[in-house]
């Protein structure tokens, strides 16, 4: 966290361009950075784009400006920003203007109106599959680690997404009394005749449940409350009646072997499914070496350029350089062909707590007008994302170039102030799930903070 948000707070941080934006300056009254009420500052605003003015005379990189501070020792004062980016706002004090903090705002093109950033998590695993926390426990982890968002994903298995749900009383609108964490449905889909991992994430019911047999033992004959978000799912298919509409469905497609046919036609068949349910099928971990790649380099490569699959997940699961460097690069040598599908990232989490370096090495920013799984799932078809690698201390990002550089910004200018909201909230949900009788109440009554933020740093 930058020095000078300890001392200072600029709100709001995120505004449209060409917009007269109306910004506030509160000094938290630190020594030697204290604006005093009626003490008259320069302002500095530099457009991080542009050249400096002093080596590339002309450039019109920085504006000056005045402003005095109110009674409470706040300064208020316009911006308008013609061009998207990041401005910085300095702030000088006396005749000799002698810099007190250097402080930083974004401006946004029209186009993200509306769009709000909501950081969280696609694909992650409960002791429901082969995880090794509850999904109560995963949701009030993941909340205090900064997300906004989460899907439980279980292999083979829908109703642990439905379990996270129900304890953080979330009904059908995806609003809860308690938090404004958001659980996803979800889960990891492996079906017969295909190796390929597939998240349906955000779909109103499970896919693995709609063959039966299947792994999901406490699935098989089971009632739609556990395999659907609304009670409604379509009819279960026989295993072997599965196996010959797969095997004729292969027929049509050019791969050589067998095998790789049959698990093209598996996953196109899957992705209908979870399109059907309003949900995103994201192509999972190809890089995933176990000891091996989990498939093979060329049906990689033509399951990527042919496949209809809703969103690549281009970090994600291990953090061993061959996974997300090779994904990340495969990514970007794509993406130069023409090739550009929706992108996340995802921890594939099989532990929530700290002691887990996995726990949080990858993430999505989702640019969204809401933060519930239409909005989520709107966004991310938009392909209005960003994925994070937070695998070492330095993060990087990965995504279109724009979403790269505002990634950056808000990793730096606001997630600091609202990773310790979610801190606190996330550890009176841990306190909720072990039954601590005041822990609802305090609940209760954060609920609505990180929406309260939302309206306060960002104007959209």
């Amino acid at each position: 966290m930058f020095s000078e948000l300890h001392d200072f707070d600029i709100f709001p941080k995120v505004f449209l361009t060409d917009v007269d934006e109306a910004i506030t300056v509160h000094s938290e009254g630190a020594r030697f950075c204290q604006i005093a009420p009626g003490q008259t500052v320069t302002l500095l605003i530099y457009e991080t784009q542009r050249s400096m003015e002093h080596r590339y005379a002309g450039s019109e990189n920085c504006r000056e400006m005045t402003a005095t501070a109110d009674e409470k020792g706040d300064l208020h004062f316009v911006l308008n920003c013609a061009r998207e980016g990041m401005y910085y706002v300095d702030i000088l004090t006396g005749e000799e203007k002698k810099m007190m903090t250097r402080l930083r705002v974004y401006a946004l093109e029209h186009d993200m109106a509306g769009l709000y950033p909501f950081r969280g998590d696609c694909h992650m695993h409960t002791c429901r599959s082969d995880g090794h926390d509850s999904p109560e426990t995963v949701v009030a982890n993941y909340r205090a680690h900064g997300y906004d968002f989460t899907v439980i994903s279980d292999h083979y298995r829908y109703y642990p997404s439905l379990e996270a749900r129900k304890f953080l009383k979330i009904d059908g609108e995806d609003k809860s009394p308690i938090t404004d964490l958001l659980v996803v449905t979800g889960e990891e889909v492996q079906m017969p005749l295909n190796p390929v991992h597939i998240v349906n994430f955000g779909g109103k019911f499970s896919i693995n449940a709609l063959v039966s047999p299947n792994k999901g033992e406490e699935e098989v004959g089971a009632g739609t409350e556990v395999r659907s978000l609304d009670g409604d799912c379509p009819s279960v298919l026989p295993l072997h009646e599965y196996e010959a509409m797969i095997k004729e469905r292969a027929k049509d497609v050019p791969l050589a072997l067998e095998s790789e046919r049959l698990s093209f036609a598996a996953s196109e068949w899957i992705y209908e499914k979870i399109k059907e349910g309003d949900g995103i099928g994201i192509f999972a971990h190809p890089y995933w070496h176990a000891p091996t790649m989990q498939l093979s380099e060329s049906f990689v490569r033509y399951y990527y350029e042919n496949a209809h699959y809703g969103a690549f997940e281009v970090l994600g699961g291990e953090n061993y350089y061959q996974q997300n460097g090779f994904q990340t690069a495969f990514y970007y040598e794509e993406k130069a062909k023409g090739f550009d599908p929706p992108i996340v990232g995802s921890t594939d989490s099989h532990n929530s707590t700290e002691n887990n370096s996995m726990a949080t090495l990858a993430s999505t920013i989702v640019f969204a007008k809401e933060n519930t799984r239409k909005g989520l799932v709107e966004a991310i078809k938009e392909k209005h994302t960003v994925a994070i690698d937070s695998i070492s201390r330095e993060y990087r990002l990965v995504g279109d170039l724009r979403f790269v550089k505002y990634g950056s910004f808000l990793l730096e200018n606001w997630y600091p102030y609202h990773d310790l909201a979610c801190a606190a909230e996330g550890y009176y949900l841990d306190a909720y799930k072990n039954g601590d009788a005041c822990a609802e109440t305090v609940l209760r009554t954060m609920k609505g903070r990180i929406p309260a933020m939302l309206k306060k740093y960002f104007s959209l």
